[in-house]
Formats: structure tokens, sequence, C-alpha cells
């Protein structure tokens, strides 16, 4: 694009282009400035007809049409924040049932009046979830608590042995006031077992009952959900058929942390809600997720070959670039477009907090590879509690780092693009949330692809299973015949690889597994191993 003067910042064409492309609202207290993208006023009129379509799939999308073919699903996140809006009376009642659930577990947990078995009150909790599961319980309690309010909480977000092992021996001595929540949608997801299964098995062998202290967010009448219901856990969250992991911030899984956390889910909700119908305008420069999914667009060619770098300069939004590389990355990067043609379509998605990143990759941003844009996250309420000292104040500094960051990236024809809050809390982070998830889906519109299904993710769970039935078969072999090859172990499995084989090999012998062998303790695998690297 021919992008204004920024070299001169009191150009009049560049200033005309910043009160164009800059939207505002003021309950939301949200101005998204698009004025340094590869977007025009023409670009926008262009896509009238290709954002007329996508208006009318995402108002299809909220009525209850079946969004996920693969799975003959609905797609159900904006119920959630309005549930006056879901396609039926038992959906909405759902809804509301689970909400208040949640309110009234919370209230009883934080005033003490719902205490352990053994008569203590609540202090810690300990999460288990993978994917938006954790990330967006994670996005929240990082960025929305205060310094003593509420519980304390843990994250259990993978099934690394290292990691589970180091956070259950952090909770040792708080085990007996810990609340244990497991969250798994379909209730067999290996993950979260896995780390449920070590969770528990930690739990009662240091003496304390897992039953009393354990809540699980499920499908009813998932594996998790009948297991929760056989042994009487505390209580037991429906996490609905038509609500995907990533967009299930606004569910049972991001409003439990918050009632934890003595946070508002009102507030929350209602900004989500409040972005939700600003977002359905029909108007381009009036509806900021269609003005974000243009921008998407036109700098990447429609095909997305530029990354979204995500700045937020502000230590509570650490975690959003996180979470957004799973809603944006999850939803738009697929191989074939609705009609079943190859397209290979993405938006890579990076990012670390401002001004972090002035020491860090903003050098490559300015003066390396052209093949990104940046979304600047800023908030312009600071702390009143923060004083300045010899007339230097944090926040100034913050600010001032991103305007030239922005500035010196626009200098040398970089794009980006700035999202402004006016303040910082639960209403203004569930409007930003909201703002992206309607983007995606309008991009995905455009681009057309389907946002809400994940073949990908689907391949890789399969193939992880396929690895692991053959290390259970590799195992059943060793213990049972004097096998010292990969060659002899390929003509008992012949559908194997010899590279599987060895890998797994290798991890075995690295965890000490060795095998009895004609009655006598021997290592084949370290054999095996070392004639591989000969």
């Amino acid at each position: 694009m021919n992008f204004p003067d920024f070299e001169n910042n009191n150009s009049q064409d560049q200033w005309n282009r910043f009160c164009n492309l800059l939207f505002f609202d003021q309950d939301l207290g949200l101005w998204l400035d698009i004025s340094r993208m590869s977007l025009t006023a023409s670009n926008l009129e262009s896509l009238k007809g290709p954002f007329e379509k996508a208006f009318i799939s995402m108002d299809n999308l909220e009525k209850g049409s079946i969004a996920n073919p693969d799975e003959n699903r609905q797609v159900g996140h904006y119920w959630l924040r309005n549930s006056s809006i879901a396609p039926s009376k038992e959906i909405e009642e759902t809804i509301t049932n689970v909400q208040n659930k949640i309110h009234d577990l919370g209230h009883k947990i934080l005033k003490g009046t719902l205490k352990t078995n053994t008569g203590k009150i609540f202090t810690n909790v300990l999460w288990i979830g993978i994917g938006g599961s954790g990330l967006g319980p994670l996005l929240l309690v990082k960025s929305l608590k205060a310094k003593g309010n509420g519980l304390d909480f843990t994250f259990i977000d993978n099934v690394d042995p290292n990691g589970i092992y180091q956070k259950l021996e952090a909770l040792k001595d708080s085990l007996e006031t810990t609340l244990f929540v497991v969250v798994s949608k379909s209730g067999g997801t290996p993950e979260p077992q896995i780390a449920m299964d070590q969770t528990r098995n930690f739990v009662t062998s240091h003496g304390y009952d897992w039953s009393s202290r354990a809540i699980a967010i499920t499908m009813r009448n998932s594996s998790l959900d009948r297991k929760a219901q056989s042994e009487n856990w505390l209580a037991r969250f429906d996490l609905p058929d038509w609500v995907g992991g990533r967009t299930s911030i606004t569910g049972a899984v991001g409003l439990l942390p918050l009632c934890l956390i003595d946070c508002s889910t009102n507030k929350f909700l209602a900004g989500s809600k409040k972005m939700d119908e600003i977002t359905r305008r029909k108007d381009l420069k009036s509806n900021p997720a269609a003005l974000l999914a243009a921008s998407w667009y036109f700098s990447g060619d429609g095909k997305g070959v530029r990354d979204m770098v995500v700045l937020p300069y502000q230590d509570s939004l650490e975690v959003f670039s996180k979470y957004l590389q799973q809603l944006v990355m999850e939803s738009l990067g697929k191989e074939l477009d609705r009609n079943g043609r190859k397209v290979n379509q993405g938006l890579a998605v990076y990012g670390n907090k401002g001004s972090t990143d002035q020491h860090a990759y903003v050098q490559q941003l300015r003066d390396g590879l052209d093949n990104f844009f940046v979304t600047f996250i800023e908030i312009l309420e600071d702390n009143p509690h923060v004083p300045k000292i010899n007339k230097k104040a944090p926040g100034d500094y913050l600010s001032g780092f991103l305007q030239g960051t922005r500035l010196a990236l626009s200098q040398n024809q970089r794009q980006n693009l700035t999202i402004t809050l006016r303040k910082f809390d639960s209403y203004s982070l569930g409007a930003l949330i909201a703002l992206f998830e309607r983007a995606v889906g309008l991009y995905a519109e455009l681009i057309n692809i389907n946002a809400y299904h994940q073949p990908g993710v689907e391949a890789g769970k399969k193939a992880a299973s396929t690895i692991l039935e053959l290390q259970s078969q590799i195992e059943s072999i060793l213990e049972n015949n004097n096998v010292y090859s990969i060659d002899q172990i390929k003509k008992e499995i012949p559908s194997s690889s010899a590279e599987s084989i060895f890998l797994i090999l290798r991890h075995l012998h690295a965890n000490n597994k060795d095998y009895k062998i004609n009655g006598d303790w021997s290592n084949p695998l370290s054999l095996e191993i070392t004639k591989q690297f000969r």
C-alpha cells in the first residue's frame, strides 16, 4: 500500500486517514485504529457484497444453524452471554441454570459456608484443562484476580510429568483446602484424564478425600459426568455440545474461575454481550469486528500470508496472545475451503507484552522481513496508587513506548493496528474477547472456510493414539520375548515404522524401562540404541 507520510506525523493525509479509519464506542470505552493497515475506503467498498453474505451466515449461526457439519453441531457461544437469543427454550434454561448453580457454589465457597469434609475453608484451586479449557481460565485469573481476593489458582494444562510433579508438590501443604476442577468436554480426552489420575492419586495418597473436593465441567452424560455423579463429586457443570473449547470462556469454563476469584461474572458477560450487539451492525465502518476482519483480509491478500503479532502494553494481558493463538489459528488454519478445494488458509499469531518487546523482537519487526502486521493493545487508565517520582510516571513511559514503536514501524511501512481501552476490568475484557470471536467468524466467511471444526487437531489426536498403542505392543513383546533389534520388533508388528520403534525404545530406555528376559535382568534397549548411533 501507499502509506501516508508517517515520516512527517503532522501530514494532513495521515490525519484524514486516521479520522476516517478510527472506530470509537463511548459505552465500551474502546477505540480501534486501522489507519496504518493496507486498507482503503475503496477496499471496504469492494467487500460490501462478501460481508453481506458473511452477516447472513453469522445471523444463521446465532439462530441455531448447523455450523460444524463434521459433527452435526450448532455453535452457540453467543447464546452464553444472552440466553434470550438461544434457538430453544431448553438451551436458554440450560444456560441460566448453569449460571445460577455456579454463582450459588461460588458464593458459598467464598463466604465459607461450603467447607471441606474436614470442616476447613477452601483456599486454593487446582484447575485441570487443556487448550481452551485451560487458556480461558488462565487468561481470566492472570488478568483479573486482585491480590487477596478469592482463591489462589494453580493450572495443570499439560501432561509434562515434571510440570505435574512440581505443581502437586507446591500444593502439598494445601491439599486439604484445595478444590480440584477437571474440564473435559467429551470426558475422554487423554490429557485431562491423565492429569486427573495423577492428581487424584496424589491427593488420596496423602490421606484426603477426592470426591468432596472435586468439580467436573463436561458434557451431560459423558464418561466424566457419569463418574462424577456416581462418586458424588462436589459439583458438576454442563459444557454443552454446542460450545467449542476455544469459545467456552463465557460458559462454565470461564464463569467458575471468575466466581472463585471474587470477580463479577455479570460485568464480564455484559461486556461480551454489548460487543456482540455492536458487531452485528451491517455498516462496516461502525462494526469493529468487520473492520478487523477486513484489515486481516487485505493485509494478507486474502490468503493469510502475514502473521499477526500481538503486543498488549499491559501485564494483565500477558496471556492474551496465547489465548488468541488458539482462537485464531485453530479456527482459521484449514486445508480445505467449504467447496472442498485445497486452500491452506490460516493466520499465524504470536506475541508478548510491551514494553518488554522494545528490547526483544521489535528490531526485526522494523528492519527485518516484512511478513506480519502488529496488533497493539493499550489501556489508557493507569493505576492511581502508583505515584509520579521526580515527575516521572511509569504509565507515561509505557504510553510513550507504544506510540514510539507504532510510529517507528509505520515509518518503515510496517502495517499495524491499535486497540485502545479506556480502562481494564471484567467488562472490557469480555468485550475484547467477543470482538476477536466475531472478527474470526467474519473473516472465515470472507475466505470461505469453516471456523468451527478442527480436523487437524483430530488428526493429531488419532496419530498420538496410534503411537501409544504401538508402545503398548512393543512393551508386550519386550516383556515376553528375547528381542534385541528393531528389525525383529518390526517383524512382530509389520504395520509399524522403524523410526517410530526407535523413538519409543529411546523413550523407554531413558525412563529405565528394563525387561526380564530368560530370568535375568537385561537391557536390550540400550544395546539397540547404541547400535543405532554407531
